[in-house]
């Protein structure tokens, strides 16, 4: 094990959990593995092309100001709050969630999802003495929670989170087998104290929330959107609103970001704390990196047909499969130009038109002979003269009602809900 340089805050004499953390100090990855794994893990989960790292940033400028907010504990009552806020705001989060109260919101879920925040791991249950007697309960809620959020949204997140953080819970053996199993833990480094106790008021959040250390140019905030935190959602307005006039970009959390994760504590509970043995280890951390470091094809399902691409016809985005535009039309059957003059490009697929404008980010759909039409932003990017679009949000304008993404062993599988017939399926698909 190799350890980075080592950024310490120190209150009162002595470090804690809120205190003290190590911006990338408990581990690298491995130069070997990380090749394979930045560009195929974002397969499964907590995935994007854009967002800067916070090792990037922290060796920039040190006016490229960069504030990840996160919130832990949900979906909860005041989730949809957050979420229009956010919205509203125009910005993005991570949301590290608990796997049992996905179960109880799996719409929530996939509302998160779909407006673009990134979805951490943060346990099944949040109980501290079953999380950390040993590592083999807290690998099983680990696993029981990214498959719940598998079965909602098709991802398989990678980000995990510790309840009550790192700091004094983790030994050496849970973050190396986190590692090793493909997964990055991510603490934070700004706790805005809305769990320090009950109905913490408002004004105090925001002062934690924006008191970021002197000389710190990326601010990874923690706040709770599960249980009962009114308040956070009252002061999340003023908190964004500070953090716009300071000039900080606001991103999300992605795996190839340095890790912002807490000193390992000495504690004599870890001495008496049971290892799992090798051949459990090789039967699930070992095994458990296959699903990262596959790389599978991908088949979007529209009633009795299927369109697939194999992996390098489509590339991942913000959480979104993106598909080459041109090329996905022509498999649907459909026809597409390019209007040079207006940097759009039109396509026409059954009895809808479709103008999408990469520069705009935008997607503006109409019926045939139908006036106006209305307009959409979806996830996109423009690669040497090929426009990628995400394909659920591609075939939600194009008539779908909506789609699920699941991963499947050899393969992923997008099912769209359509509003066709089976007959209208039989003649009015070509594909190549």
């Amino acid at each position: 094990m190799t350890y980075g340089s080592q950024l310490w805050l120190e209150q009162n004499g002595k470090l804690d959990q809120h205190a003290s953390y190590v911006c990338g100090g408990v581990r690298r990855w491995p130069g070997l593995f990380i090749g394979c794994l930045l560009s195929l893990i974002m397969l499964t989960g907590m995935l994007g092309t854009g967002a800067s790292s916070v090792a990037a940033a922290a060796k920039s400028d040190i006016t490229d100001k960069v504030v990840y907010l996160s919130f832990d504990d949900g979906p909860g009552k005041y989730t949809p709050e957050v979420l229009d806020i956010l919205h509203d705001a125009g910005v993005k989060a991570t949301f590290f969630v608990l796997g049992q109260h996905a179960e109880r919101k799996p719409e929530m879920i996939k509302r998160i999802h779909r407006e673009g925040h990134v979805i951490g791991n943060h346990t099944y249950n949040h109980e501290y003495s079953e999380l950390y007697r040993d590592f083999p309960s807290f690998w099983q809620q680990i696993k029981r929670t990214e498959d719940i959020i598998n079965s909602i949204i098709g991802i398989r997140p990678v980000l995990v989170r510790a309840p009550g953080g790192t700091y004094g819970h983790f030994d050496h053996t849970y973050f190396e087998l986190l590692k090793n199993g493909g997964y990055a833990v991510m603490d934070w480094n700004v706790d805005s104290g809305d769990s320090k106790r009950r109905n913490v008021p408002a004004a105090e959040i925001v002062a934690h929330a924006t008191a970021v250390p002197s000389g710190m140019s990326n601010a990874l905030v923690l706040m709770h959107d599960g249980g009962a935190h009114a308040e956070t959602v009252k002061a999340l307005p003023d908190i964004i609103r500070y953090y716009k006039q300071q000039g900080y970009r606001f991103e999300v959390m992605q795996p190839s970001d340095e890790p912002v994760q807490f000193q390992v504590k000495p504690a004599a509970k870890f001495k008496n704390r049971p290892s799992p043995s090798v051949e459990w280890i090789a039967k699930h951390v070992e095994a458990n990196t296959s699903q990262w470091t596959s790389a599978k094809s991908l088949k979007i399902e529209l009633g009795y047909r299927t369109v697939e691409l194999q992996p390098e016809e489509y590339r991942i985005k913000e959480q979104k499969v993106l598909v080459p535009l041109r090329s996905y039309i022509n498999k649907l059957g459909g026809n597409i130009s390019w209007d040079q003059a207006t940097g759009t490009a039109t396509t026409w697929w059954k009895d809808r038109i479709l103008q999408i404008n990469p520069a705009m980010g935008t997607v503006t759909s109409k019926r045939l002979h139908e006036q106006g039409g209305s307009s959409v932003h979806a996830v996109m990017e423009s690669r040497n003269g090929t426009i990628w679009v995400a394909a659920g949000e591609l075939m939600e304008q194009l008539g779908a009602k909506g789609y699920m993404m699941q991963s499947r062993d050899t393969e992923w599988v997008i099912t769209l809900d359509p509003p066709w017939t089976s007959m209208e399926y039989s003649h009015s698909f070509s594909f190549l």
